[in-house]
This record gives structure tokens, sequence and C-alpha cells, in this order.
């Protein structure tokens, strides 16, 4: 055996470093579809089927999981921020204080998945599905829901009570029969959203931005109004009495004040 030279053997180390990494990653791969780890950041896991597996408190922060199949999965208290997840399947998940700030959910099933005091801020769930799913008091804030569906169909409806949705993108949104009661919606982005039999009870729409929203049925009793625009909105039905008004567009272009 020829011994390298150290010319060869300083060009050569580098290169062998570069291989460690990668080998790492895919160690800690293994380990974790084996279940001997439940941390795996960046872990390109995409199509992987994790059905009915209990993944609480595991770590796959900017982890590649395009869709992956979580289907009743327990992922309780999940680290998931920043993960990539078109296309996943969610439904009926149990998702519930799992960090998904800033996570891609882009046409991701979310079918009565539990989203309970989840962390979704800044998250892309663009024309995700999202039937009968859970948001208590979950973080939304600056959250993109563009042509989102949580149309409540024969099951219970769509629960996002007391979330926070505060300059979040709900534009062309499905959310017929949800429960919003007690939301922060300020300065949110309704425009053209179905939110016909919606519950608002108490939720504050404060600068939201509803243009020609679909409200007809809305229970917007004790809703906070100031400053939002409901121009060319549909609220025939909607209950009012007792919403608050203050330079508030109405659909005919009319300003209230209260």
């Amino acid at each position: 055996m020829i011994p390298l030279s150290a010319c060869a053997l300083a060009v050569a180390l580098p290169a062998i470093a570069a291989l460690m990494p990668s080998a790492a990653a895919a160690d800690q791969r293994d380990d974790f579809l084996a279940g001997r780890t439940r941390e795996c950041p960046r872990c390109d896991l995409a199509g992987m089927n994790f059905k009915r597996r209990d993944l609480s408190g595991v770590d796959l922060t900017a982890a590649n999981l395009r869709e992956a199949n979580f289907h009743d999965a327990k992922l309780v208290a999940a680290r998931l921020a920043g993960a990539d997840l078109p296309g996943a399947n969610l439904t009926k998940a149990n998702l519930s204080r799992a960090d998904l700030a800033g996570a891609n959910l882009r046409e991701a099933m979310l079918y009565a998945a539990n989203l309970d005091g989840a962390k979704l801020s800044g998250a892309d769930l663009s024309s995700a599905l999202m039937g009968t799913a859970r948001f208590t008091r979950s973080d939304l804030s600056e959250a993109v829901l563009r042509n989102a569906d949580l149309r409540k169909a024969r099951l219970p409806e769509a629960v996002m009570i007391g979330a926070d949705l505060s300059g979040a993108a709900l534009d062309l949104a499905f959310l017929r029969g949800a429960r919003l009661d007690g939301a922060g919606l300020r300065d949110t982005r309704l425009m053209g959203a179905e939110l016909n039999n919606v519950s608002l009870v108490g939720a504050d729409l404060s600068d939201a931005n509803a243009l020609g929203a679909n409200l007809r049925g809305a229970d917007l009793s004790r809703a906070v109004l100031a400053g939002a625009n409901l121009r060319r909105a549909n609220l025939y039905e909607a209950k009012l009495d007792t919403a608050v008004f203050r330079a508030t567009t109405m659909p005919d272009g009319s300003i209230r004040e209260e």
C-alpha cells in the first residue's frame, strides 16, 4: 500500500470531512424511523408513513415531510417549526400544543385534527382541508389561510374559539358553520371569505377587511367591528344587535359609528 503524501492527505481530509455530516444525517434518519430517537431536525422524510404513531414531543424542525402520512398520529407538543408539509395527511392527528410556526401546510389534509393551543404563527395553510378541525386558543397570527376549507359538513363544525388570527390572510377561505367565538381577528383579511352561519360571538374584528365576504346568518353578537370594512359583504340574517360599531364601513359603503 502506497502511503499518502502530506499534500495528498491535505486534499483528502476535507473531502472526507464533507461526507461526514450527510452520513450522520442518514444515521439520524434511520434511527428516527426505527424509533430509536425522537429528534430528526431537517431530515428528509417525504412520503413516509407515520399512521397512528405516537410522535409526541418529537423534534422535526424544518424537516421535509411532503406528502407524509400522519393519519391519526399523536404529535402532542411536537416541534415542527419551519417544516415542509405540503400535501401531508394529518387527518385526525393530535397536534395540540405543537409548534408549527412558519410551517408549509399548503394543501395539507387536517380533517378533524386537534390543533388546540398549537402555534401556527406565519404558517402557510393555503388550500388546506380543515373541516371539523379544532384550533381552540391556537396562535394563527400572520398565518396564510387563502382558500383554506373549514366548512361544516355532517360532522361537528371547525372550532377556533379564542384563536389568535390577528393579521392572518383568510381571503376566499371557506369557514361555513365554524365557531370563532372570542377569536382575535384584528387586521385580518377576510375578503371574499365564506363565513355564512359562522359564530363570531365576542370576536374582535377591529380593522378587519371583510370586503365582499359572505356573512349570511353569522352570529356577530358582542363582536367588535371598529374600523372593519364590510363593504359589499352579505349580512342577510346576521345577528348584529349587540355588535360594537365605530368607523365601520357597512355593505352599502356608509360609515356606522355606533
